[in-house]
C-alpha cells in the first residue's frame, strides 16, 4: 500500500501533523514557501495603511506629529513579521496546525491594519489587539517546538516566556494609558523601554543554543519584504496620480512619477547587490545586527512611499523644498542604513560605504539645488544620484563570476 494512502490511518495522521524539529541550516533548495508569500500579503495591507497615514500627515502639514505614530506602528508590523520569519526558517513544518497558527497571525495583522488610522490619532487599542493576536499565535508555535524538539527545548521555552512577558507589558501599557496614568512623553519612554525588551528576547533566548535558521532562506525573505515595501511606494505614486488627474495630465506629474519609479528601481538594485546570504552563512553570530538593522532600512522605504505621494500631489507647484525633503530624507536614510545593517555580515561588500554615504549627502542636497524648480526636478535629481550609485558599483571590477549574485541561487 502507498505510504500516503488515505486508507492508512497512520500515514493520514503523519500528513496532517509532522513532528516539529529544527531544520538543517544547510538544507538544499530552501526558499520561501507559498504560505510565507500568502502571509506577506496581509502585511501589504498593514504597510499600505501606515504609508497612507504618514503621507496624509505630511500633505496636511503635520509631518512631525505623524513620525512618532509611524515609527511605533511600523515597529509592531516589522517585529511581528520578523519573528514569524525567523521561526519559520528554523521550524517550518507546513502541516495543518502550523498553517492554522499562521492563519491566526494573519488575522492579527489585518486587525492591526484596521487600527492604523486610529493609532495616528492617538488610539492604539486596535493595534495592540492585533499585535496580541499575532503574539499568541507565535507563543503557541514556540511551545509546540519546545514539546517536540528536545534539542531546542530550552531555547524555545525562553522564546515563549520572553514573548509572553513582553506582551503582558504591552497590555499593561495600554491599560495605564486608558486610565490616564501614562500620557505624553511617558508613553513614548515606556514604548522605547518595551522595544528594548522585545529586542532582548531573541538575544537571551539563543544564548543557550541558537536556532537552526537557514541563511539563504532568511536573505530571500528579507529581499521579498524589501520588494513589498518598494511596491507600496509604487502604489502611493499611483494613488497620488489618480487623485490629481482630475485636474488634467501635466508634464510635471509625468516627471515626478517617472523619476520616482527610476529611484525605486535603483534603490532595489543597490539592495540586491549586497551578498547577504553569503555573509549570514559565514557570520551567523552577527545576524542580530543585520536583522535588527533592517528596521531602519524597511521604515525608510515605507516613508519613501509617503514622500513620493507627497511629491506627486504637489507636482506643478514651486514647493520643491518641502516635497523634495519628504523624498530625500527617507532615501538618504535608506542609503546610510543599507551600509550600516549589512556591514556586520558583509565587511567587503561590493557596494562601497563611500558610494552609499556620498550618495546620501548628494540626495540631501538635491532639494536645495532644485528648490525653485518644483518637486519634479528634485525627485529627478535624487533618482539621478541613486542611478549613479548603481552605475559606479556595477562598473567596479569584481572577482565573482556572477557579480552581485551573493543572495542565493537554488
Amino acid at each position: 500500500m502507498d505510504a500516503m494512502s488515505p486508507t492508512d490511518p497512520t500515514s493520514l495522521v503523519d500528513s496532517v501533523r509532522i513532528r516539529m524539529t529544527g531544520r538543517a541550516v544547510d538544507e538544499a533548495h530552501r526558499q520561501a514557501t507559498q504560505l510565507e508569500l500568502l502571509f506577506d500579503l496581509t502585511f501589504v495591507v498593514a504597510v499600505a495603511a501606515v504609508v497612507a497615514q504618514l503621507g496624509h500627515g505630511v500633505v496636511d502639514g503635520h509631518a512631525v506629529d505623524s513620525v512618532g505614530p509611524f515609527l511605533q506602528v511600523f515597529f509592531a508590523i516589522w517585529w511581528a513579521w520578523m519573528n514569524f520569519t525567523w521561526f519559520a526558517s528554523s521550524y517550518d513544518t507546513d502541516d495543518v496546525p502550523y498553517r492554522l497558527l499562521a492563519l491566526l497571525q494573519m488575522g492579527g495583522v489585518l486587525v492591526l491594519a484596521a487600527g492604523v488610522p486610529a493609532a495616528f490619532a492617538g488610539d492604539y487599542r486596535a493595534v495592540t489587539l492585533g499585535y496580541l493576536v499575532m503574539r499568541v499565535g507565535l507563543v503557541v508555535l514556540w511551545l509546540r517546538a519546545a514539546r517536540e524538539d528536545p534539542q531546542g527545548r530550552r531555547t524555545a521555552r525562553r522564546y515563549a516566556a520572553g514573548v509572553s512577558a513582553t506582551e503582558v507589558a504591552w497590555l499593561l501599557r495600554l491599560l495605564l494609558a486608558e486610565l490616564g496614568v501614562l500620557s505624553g512623553s511617558a508613553l513614548v519612554v515606556v514604548f522605547a523601554a518595551l522595544v528594548v525588551a522585545e529586542l532582548a528576547v531573541p538575544v537571551w533566548a539563543e544564548r543557550s543554543r541558537g536556532t537552526s535558521w537557514h541563511p539563504h532562506h532568511i536573505a530571500e525573505r528579507y529581499a521579498l519584504f524589501t520588494i513589498i515595501l518598494l511596491g507600496e511606494s509604487v502604489l502611493a505614486v499611483s494613488t497620488g496620480i489618480a487623485d490629481v488627474l482630475a485636474s488634467g495630465l501635466r508634464w510635471s506629474l509625468v516627471v515626478v512619477a517617472g523619476s520616482g519609479l527610476v529611484l525605486l528601481f535603483a534603490l532595489w538594485w543597490l539592495y540586491e547587490l549586497e551578498p547577504s546570504a553569503d555573509g549570514l552563512s559565514t557570520r551567523r553570530g552577527r545576524s542580530f545586527l543585520w536583522g535588527y538593522g533592517h528596521y531602519g532600512v524597511f521604515a525608510a522605504l515605507a516613508a519613501l512611499g509617503a514622500g513620493l505621494e507627497v511629491a506627486v500631489r504637489r507636482a506643478g507647484t514651486p514647493d520643491g523644498l518641502g516635497a523634495g525633503y519628504a523624498v530625500a530624507v527617507p532615501a538618504a536614510v535608506f542609503l546610510v542604513l543599507l551600509w550600516v545593517s549589512h556591514s556586520p555580515v558583509v565587511p567587503r561588500s561590493r557596494v562601497r560605504p563611500s558610494t552609499l554615504l556620498g550618495a546620501a549627502v548628494l540626495v540631501l542636497l538635491a532639494p536645495v539645488a532644485g528648490a525653485g524648480a518644483g518637486p519634479g526636478v528634485v525627485v529627478g535629481l535624487i533618482a539621478t544620484v541613486a542611478v549613479a550609485a548603481v552605475a559606479v558599483t556595477v562598473a567596479r571590477p569584481t572577482g565573482r563570476s556572477a557579480p552581485g549574485r551573493g543572495r542565493a541561487r537554488y
